[in-house]
């Protein structure tokens, strides 16, 4: 089973983290099987925090979003794990920065090649499973906001309250990595998110060439919906919303189902996110009947403190769906070669 998953920041690494536990229990149920054939395909515009810093001074690509795909994949997340998530909290230029960014950052100036030092840090984890930045280039993010004005970089643009109407890419012409066009043409299963829409998985989207590899694959594609508003993104956002977003920056039709939580979350916790203006993602459903084949409802919100996806739930679901699409296009293919046979007798 082939899985490619799109998008950024702390969706896309809890995603990976249950297709990394399933995909080990699954081997090891049936040491024969090799599990799961995962492929992280990232966004790389942050421009804020440590990654920020690091692009300013070494005109690299945003690492920490590459890192947190990384620990995910990770076989073990023990010492070499918790070393690479480890924040410095003091010293001159090192406070803020993570241990594994800058890793990223001295293995791109031996190797001088982003990718390849990607490459290296994923043998040092372990990591079952490839990671691919989007892109090499060394891009930004704009945005044309509500008002009409456009805005650069991602930091400017979710600290705005203007609302975003459309996204771009500096320089607007961005090459793609090969292997990463090569893993969606071969997948069983594409999922895009969960994440930050504007900045996490409409990025990757932006690239040259992404969107008609994605719209020529054969594989289930599915958009995984937030569970929350994002102040600064999707304030007021409904779930058809967020749906339609993806289709405009890319094309129309272009995932096969959407997955939408159905799960009540506390009311303790529901408070507290209100204080941030942020409010679950309402399910319009008489909307997305009229854009997407497929609507599904699922109780996925993890429990606690923070609104995000239980990663081992959503995992196997995405399995047991992409399972299910196989199972159907072989039984299709069956009886159209039983059709075949019996028409030329």
């Amino acid at each position: 089973m082939r899985i490619v998953a799109l998008g950024g920041g702390t969706g896309l690494s809890t995603l990976l983290r249950g297709l990394r536990d399933l995909s080990a229990s699954m081997q090891a149920a049936d040491p024969g099987s090799g599990g799961l054939d995962l492929a992280a395909i990232v966004t790389v515009t942050d421009d804020g925090g440590s990654s920020g810093r690091l692009r300013r001074d070494f005109a690299i690509l945003a690492p920490g979003d590459i890192r947190n795909c990384m620990v995910a994949l990770a076989e073990d997340e023990a010492l070499l794990s918790k070393l690479f998530q480890y924040r410095f909290r003091q010293g001159r230029g090192l406070e803020g920065h993570s241990f594994g960014n800058l890793f990223l950052t001295a293995l791109t100036e031996v190797t001088g090649d982003f990718h390849q030092a990607i490459q290296l840090s994923s043998e040092v984890l372990a990591i079952r499973g490839r990671i691919f930045p989007s892109t090499l280039m060394n891009v930004r993010l704009e945005a044309v906001m509500a008002s009409g004005r456009s805005m650069v970089g991602e930091t400017r643009i979710t600290g705005s309250r203007d609302g975003i109407r459309r996204m771009r890419l500096r320089p607007r012409q961005c090459e793609p990595v090969a292997e990463a066009l090569e893993a969606i043409e071969q997948a069983d299963l594409i999922t895009l998110g969960p994440g930050s829409l504007y900045t996490s998985v409409v990025p990757n989207l932006l690239v040259r060439g992404v969107t008609e590899a994605l719209a020529a694959s054969k594989a289930l594609k599915i958009y995984i919906c937030n569970l929350m508003w994002e102040p600064g993104e999707t304030d007021g956002y409904t779930a058809g919303d967020h749906l339609q977003a993806i289709f405009d920056h890319s094309q129309a039709g272009l995932a096969d189902a959407i997955l939408v939580n159905n799960s009540r979350i506390a009311p303790r916790v529901l408070r507290r996110y209100a204080d941030q203006s942020a409010r679950p993602v309402e399910l319009d459903r008489e909307r997305l009947e009229q854009i997407v084949p497929r609507i599904l409802e699922i109780d996925f919100a993890a429990k606690g403190p923070i609104v995000r996806h239980d990663s081992d739930r959503l995992a196997g679901l995405l399995v047991d769906l992409a399972v299910e699409r196989r199972a159907r296009s072989q039984d299709n293919g069956e009886a159209a070669r039983d059709a075949g046979a019996a028409a030329t007798g």
